[in-house]
């Protein structure tokens, strides 16, 4: 019998999700219960963590989430906010060990600190490279940061 995941959902934590009015596979989380609600669907069979992804809305970040269960064929995507001066979430490594690599990338991109995650550092960009080219605040200062003259 297939797993019905948004009922579950709504029936295990309506006051925690909110589900997109245009996506019927889309859903909001607070982040003081996204590893709550990611270890549920975990538990439930969401046995792919195929990718993780950011937005930088200038006033937040967004963090989203691609599950999928390969049993049923279901897919969710889960979105984040995040503060912007302190953007950081829990790691999912302990959860999908494709997480790893995938908040690594994030990291190194956007700075967005994946905490107690195993290894967070640059995967990328070298060690020492200043900021964090996907943030619309990043300053394109390619030649200085290269140690070539600027023209």
């Amino acid at each position: 019998m297939a797993t019905n995941y948004k009922e579950s959902l709504l029936k295990h934590y309506a006051d925690k999700v909110t589900f997109s009015e245009e996506k019927a596979e889309e859903f909001w989380v607070e982040k003081e219960n996204f590893l709550e609600i990611m270890s549920y669907l975990k538990r439930m069979g969401m046995d792919l963590l195929s990718d993780i992804t950011s937005v930088d809305a200038k006033e937040y970040f967004e963090v989203v989430y691609q599950l999928f269960d390969h049993a049923s064929g279901e897919h969710f995507t889960i979105k984040v906010k995040l503060d912007h001066e302190k953007p950081e979430i829990e790691s999912l490594a302990n959860l999908w060990c494709s997480a790893n690599w995938l908040e690594r990338e994030v990291y190194d991109l956007m700075g967005i600190t994946f905490l107690n995650h195993p290894n967070l550092e640059r995967i990328l960009l070298w060690e020492g490279f200043d900021g964090y080219p996907l943030r619309k605040d990043f300053v394109n200062d390619h030649h200085n940061r290269m140690g070539a003259k600027p023209q």
